[in-house]
């Protein structure tokens, strides 16, 4: 993509950025919605994105700052095409999600929070899926994979470079 493609995406994502603080400015509780649209349109809540809310809004950068690191379902980091999500909740780290944790790290040469290079893949731990009887969990985007160890971690990355391959 050439720089002018790069400026002309940035200013429509900004476009759409203000648009959504002009919908929701006057609801109650705005911020929230706000931020989860300017991550649906961003891909994630950078500084320039919070600043710009905290400027439309009148709300200090501070205040937006601490919700976005509050919430879970906020990332202040750019996120993978292929988002891995570990599952921490009690049930899944008893039954090994720690070993999961750590072979996804060493495979993708990436931490938590982190992305590849490439975009590819981006790695998170969250509290519970919810998929107990699963455990241990791993999410990729929406998809589940249950009753995992260590050793299933490469079939998994596999699966989605084929995917990858094909395109």
């Amino acid at each position: 993509m050439s720089s002018t493609e790069l400026n002309q995406n940035a200013t429509e994502q900004y476009q759409l950025l203000l648009a959504a603080i002009a919908r929701h400015r006057n609801d109650r509780g705005a911020l929230i919605p706000i931020l989860h649209e300017a991550q649906e349109i961003f891909g994630y809540l950078p500084l320039e994105v919070q600043r710009t809310i905290s400027e439309e809004l009148n709300i200090p950068l501070a205040e937006i700052f601490g919700v976005v690191s509050f919430y879970s379902q906020f990332s202040i980091y750019p996120k993978g095409k292929y988002r891995i999500n570990v599952c921490m909740g009690t049930a899944c780290y008893v039954k090994g999600s720690g070993d999961i944790l750590d072979k996804f790290k060493e495979r993708l040469s990436i931490d938590i929070g982190e992305c590849t290079e490439d975009g590819r893949y981006s790695l998170d731990a969250c509290r519970c899926i919810g998929a107990c009887g699963l455990a241990p969990v791993v999410t990729v985007n929406d998809e589940v994979f249950g009753k995992l160890n260590a050793d299933d971690v490469d079939g998994i990355i596999d699966r989605f470079e084929k995917l990858e391959d094909i395109k």
